[in-house]
């Protein structure tokens, strides 16, 4: 049996860890491309002239467009070439960070997130769109980051909501990763590489990448009231920096080496419904989440366990948490259909999944989710 674990070359993270993002730059040489959105620069400007100065490196301005397209990767590594850039930086949200892993091509690349939010950074695989923000395809590299570089005082520093919504993505990495686990399931590990260019060798995921997800879990029940709290006072707290790292690493490293489930692919099914679109990927996963256990019939105790912890930091349960405050059958249909189209990461459950069961089991959670929600209040 072929397994296999992929992760960044090096994780680092701390209070004020940008004022030493000089020093990897320099391992490369003394100029960076930096691709970020001018209001993470602006947040950031006076870390990026400290460690620039103490460092004695150069970050090359990109003007980033705002999203991570074949036109605009173009055109970055055009200005990477120019410029004679040893590495490329992503710093920010997931559309400079995407980018930036297309620019580097998994050579010489540094991820700095400025937000908690999702578990994108460590991964070795980015979403590209075209100019007007449409989805075009996936990418896959060689290798993940170089270096992910994780300031603890920006993430503190940003809206709470982001460090929930990245709570709710993490939530879904275990149980993903146990239904894969069961299934005997190949995992992200073994994707082709490049923008669909040629094909690597499948695998399956490995005890470690397990071990992971469980931790992540775990971290997530024990620190998220308490890392939330630190968040709305913008202050880093041993609570916190267990919850960021339970954001990005654990469940960047579960979800890619232990493998997505039905949680992820419900997820997708919910974006055609209009009224979701202004909430963020975390938030619907969470929802996500719960119709998984409900699809797997998981037990009493552990459904009430998961909703407990969404309630208690805010996560969405039901519908009409994520804007869905009436649907029709037919609507419900539509979302099934999408999350079960087959390559869809919900048929890594350990069971056969129809159409009919999804709609079944979204159904039962939405009604789930909603009394339970009364019940708590």
């Amino acid at each position: 049996m072929r397994k296999a674990f992929i992760c960044p070359s090096k994780y680092v993270q701390g209070e004020n860890e940008l004022e030493n993002l000089g020093y990897f730059v320099s391992i490369y040489g003394d100029s960076a491309l930096l691709i970020a959105h001018p209001d993470d620069v602006a947040r950031v400007q006076a870390k990026l002239d400290k460690t620039s100065e103490k460092f004695g490196v150069k970050f090359v301005t990109s003007n980033f467009g705002g999203e991570c397209s074949r036109q605009e990767v173009e055109r970055l590594q055009q200005v990477a070439k120019d410029n004679g850039c040893s590495c490329t930086i992503g710093l920010g949200g997931g559309k400079a960070i995407d980018t930036a892993k297309c620019v580097a091509q998994g050579d010489n690349l540094i991820i700095c997130p400025t937000i908690a939010a999702t578990d994108a950074p460590t991964s070795h695989s980015a979403v590209l769109y075209t100019p007007d923000g449409q989805f075009d395809d996936y990418a896959y590299f060689k290798q993940s980051p170089s270096v992910v570089l994780i300031d603890t005082t920006v993430i503190a520093n940003a809206p709470t909501r982001f460090l929930v919504s990245g709570m709710g993505d993490a939530l879904s990495t275990y149980f993903e990763a146990r239904a894969n686990v069961r299934s005997f399931t190949k995992v992200n590990a073994g994707l082709p590489c490049g923008f669909r260019e040629g094909k690597c060798p499948e695998a399956k995921g490995t005890q470690a990448a397990f071990a992971l997800a469980t931790l992540c879990y775990q971290n997530l029940l024990a620190d998220g009231v308490a890392a939330k709290a630190a968040s709305d006072m913008n202050v880093v707290t041993q609570a916190l920096e267990s919850i960021v790292e339970t954001n990005i690493l654990l469940s960047g490293l579960g979800f890619e080496s232990g493998g997505l489930g039905a949680a992820h692919a419900i997820h997708d099914g919910f974006t055609i419904l209009e009224g979701t679109h202004k909430y963020m990927h975390g938030e619907k996963v969470s929802f996500g989440t719960i119709c998984q256990l409900v699809l797997e019939n998981a037990p009493k105790e552990e459904l009430e366990e998961v909703l407990d912890f969404c309630l208690s930091v805010g996560l969405p349960v039901c519908f009409s948490d994520i804007g869905v405050d009436s649907y029709t059958d037919d609507e419900l249909r539509q979302v099934a259909e999408k999350a079960c189209i087959p390559e869809e990461s919900i048929h890594a459950m350990p069971f056969e999944v129809t159409v009919e069961s999804c709609m079944a089991a979204i159904k039962a959670a939405d009604k789930i989710g909603s009394d339970y929600k009364k019940l708590y209040a």
